[in-house]
């Protein structure tokens, strides 16, 4: 039994099989759809925002 998906750019139902090479994709323009809006920020990842450790901070070094 082959497990369809609908692709997440344009819902159009997509095998996932290997030889499906841009799986979850249905083709290499969702693909590179899907980055660049990644790329450009516009999706976001819930949680909160942490200050970056410093690099001379060696406390956890002990």
């Amino acid at each position: 039994m082959n497990t369809l998906v609908n692709c997440p750019i344009c819902r159009i139902k997509v095998e996932w099989k290997p030889e499906n090479r841009y799986r979850p994709f249905c083709s290499e323009r969702c693909k590179k759809t899907d980055l660049g809006t990644w790329a450009a920020e516009k999706y976001v990842i819930g949680g909160t925002q942490e200050a970056p450790a410093t690099a001379d901070s060696n406390d956890d070094l002990d």
